[in-house]
């Protein structure tokens, strides 16, 4: 079991910065990789960024260049986000993966807006 805490979330303008972080807990050890996703209202939940605990990151198209994903010691996750646009407004979600099961967080709100 691993629990995943999300913080970070908020209003901020276009062309504004913010850092997500995910606070992982429990079996943190047996975690194979985490990530983040997103659901904008009425679209589907996508896939943002991943990093494996071997440090192997992927992102989605539409963020590369502007979203870094990072892990501390402390497997806390981190999402940096730059260069934000009104269509990088959704929940933000962490999650974990443990041996093919997938945990999620509560989820996280930012909205980008002037």
């Amino acid at each position: 079991q691993v629990r995943l805490v999300e913080s970070g979330g908020a209003l901020v303008q276009p062309g504004g910065s913010l850092r997500l972080s995910c606070a992982a807990s429990g079996s943190i050890f047996s975690i194979g990789v985490m990530g983040w996703y997103r659901q904008a209202p009425g679209k589907k939940r996508e896939l943002v960024a991943t990093r494996s605990t071997g440090g192997v990151t992927t992102y989605a198209d539409f963020v590369k260049g502007r979203f870094t994903v990072s892990m501390d010691n402390s497997w806390t996750l981190y999402l940096e986000m730059n260069s934000l646009k009104p269509e990088d407004t959704a929940v933000y979600y962490c999650q974990a993966v443990i041996r093919s099961v997938v945990y999620w967080g509560q989820g996280t709100q930012v909205t980008v807006s002037s």
